[in-house]
């Protein structure tokens, strides 16, 4: 098993230095795309309604995500309380718009890892650690003090920005963003971020040139890359097309991107019609069609999962 980059980093001090520079981004908050420049320490707060105190709604062996992720022992996931984004549509809203979850230390989150990495489980994945990096970063570094080596997941919406994500660069093993979409009207309209497309592309560049494709060990398990997610929306709202022929043509056609047919109405979208249906088979094999005809081959269709965990 190839050891994670962040325990390197941690011995040579550099981690440190890097936990320093993300807590000087939260100070007037600049961690996101957003800057909305929030006094975070002050108890002040943006989009993401999250303060200095760190929030997590559950901590479990996951067998729901990705095969290479989930292996036989499962993802140890965490996911965090809020979010950057505020998609009218989210299947995670109590967590993500309600906010549910519990207030917890640096400390205990460490240990939350490192019983996770007790469970068996293949990976830490942060789900929606956006808002909350630089405190997920300053304990991942108290845990490998208490011998954390497994891989790390940064499990994202994909509005990201880019001066952070070069801060994680050397301590994040697998970047699994979203792609929601390629039209801003859209993401403006069901996810509050008038700029989704323009941000989210120079993200995957970054990610992509961090780890690379996504590698897997001989089990099938994944160690080190970049797995996208796409999920479909009705009507073409997310623009999916687009979306693939910019993982094809700016970050790589051999890609893992698991194109999601799973979008079921939740939360707000029963308020929009175009949202208030689950997508159509006809919609489904349009676009993994498209995928197909342009060269993507990793991550969907019905032989390709099967192949990659055997």
């Amino acid at each position: 098993m190839q050891h994670p980059s962040y325990i390197k980093l941690h011995s040579s001090g550099e981690l440190i230095e890097r936990i320093r520079q993300l807590y000087s981004l939260m100070k007037e908050c600049k961690l996101c795309p957003r800057k909305c420049l929030a006094k975070r320490f002050e108890g002040n707060y943006g989009v993401c309604r999250s303060t200095n105190q760190l929030l997590v709604s559950s901590l479990s062996a996951h067998y729901g995500e990705e095969s290479p992720l989930v292996g036989w022992n499962g993802s140890g996931t965490i996911f965090f309380t809020n979010c950057n984004l505020w998609c009218l549509y989210c299947q995670n809203y109590d967590i993500s718009h309600l906010r549910h979850g519990e207030v917890i230390t640096i400390n205990q989150l460490a240990e939350a890892m490192l019983s996770l990495q007790q469970l068996g489980c293949h990976n830490i994945n942060f789900v929606t650690p956006t808002h909350f990096i630089p405190q997920i970063i300053d304990a991942v570094g108290i845990a490998v003090d208490k011998g954390l080596n497994i891989p790390l997941v940064y499990n994202c919406g994909g509005y990201e920005s880019v001066e952070t994500l070069k801060l994680l660069d050397g301590i994040i093993d697998i970047y699994m963003p979203d792609i929601k979409y390629s039209i801003n009207q859209n993401s403006y309209k069901y996810s509050g971020a008038k700029d989704y497309w323009d941000v989210v592309q120079p993200a995957i560049i970054e990610m992509h040139r961090q780890i690379g494709d996504l590698k897997m060990n001989p089990f099938g398990i994944a160690e080190r890359g970049l797995l996208i997610r796409h999920l479909i929306l009705p009507n073409d709202i997310t623009g999916s097309k687009k979306v693939l022929d910019f993982i094809v043509n700016k970050v790589c056609v051999d890609s893992y991107v698991n194109i999601m047919d799973q979008y079921r109405p939740a939360f707000k979208a029963y308020r929009y019609p175009e949202l208030s249906r689950n997508i159509t088979l006809d919609e489904y094999y349009e676009v993994i069609n498209y995928a197909e005809s342009i060269g993507l081959h990793r991550g969907f269709g019905k032989y390709e999962k099967l192949l990659e965990v055997h």
